[in-house]
């Protein structure tokens, strides 16, 4: 039960934009800039940057439905989602997306953690200035959504298909719908 009188059976964020819709539309404007807006990172590696971050944050919530969708536009390589969140080094990613989910779990801990060999790392792998940066702000922007979910205590559901299902709404992009 979430800490605050939002209401309920509705999961994660979408209890609290019911609650305070004039908070939520521009969170929701900015997950949609961030994460399917225009970028040289595709969508999906943009949501598994956002699931790997949540999942460092141990915030079950965004964790699950941002792999949900991850695994929702990887299609054919969903299975890749669940070794991230395994082991952010795992086999099946490129060296630039190993680097830049380095440099999220540094923005995840602390910003300034993020140190100039970061960055020349991910840069020799093939990493652009505007992936890097988008990088950067999708983790620090988790860090705030992760603490926004659990700092009001919002209801996680526990079925998977519950999440799979967000994950697709998801996938096709993030809209305010208020009921």
């Amino acid at each position: 039960m979430a800490y605050i009188n939002v209401p309920e059976g509705v999961p994660g964020i979408r209890s609290l934009v019911m609650f305070r819709p004039e908070t939520g539309k521009p969170l929701y404007e900015l997950a949609q800039v961030l994460l399917r807006g225009e970028s040289p990172l595709s969508p999906a590696e943009r949501e598994l940057i956002a699931a790997h971050v949540s999942n460092r944050n141990n915030c079950r919530f965004c964790m699950e439905s941002h792999a949900a969708a991850a695994r929702c536009l990887l299609g054919d390589d969903r299975q890749l989602v669940d070794e991230v969140l395994q082991d952010p080094l795992s086999e099946g990613l490129t060296p630039k997306m190993k680097a830049l989910l380095h440099i999220a779990g540094k923005v995840q801990v602390l910003g300034n953690q993020v140190t100039p060999a970061d960055i020349e790392a991910a840069r020799t792998t093939g990493a652009n200035d505007r992936e890097i940066h988008d990088t950067v702000l999708i983790a620090a922007a988790f860090c705030m959504f992760n603490r926004y979910v659990d700092g009001l205590g919002s209801w996680a559901p526990t079925d998977p298909a519950a999440y799979e299902e967000m994950g697709q709404r998801m996938a096709k992009g993030y809209r305010l719908t208020v009921h």
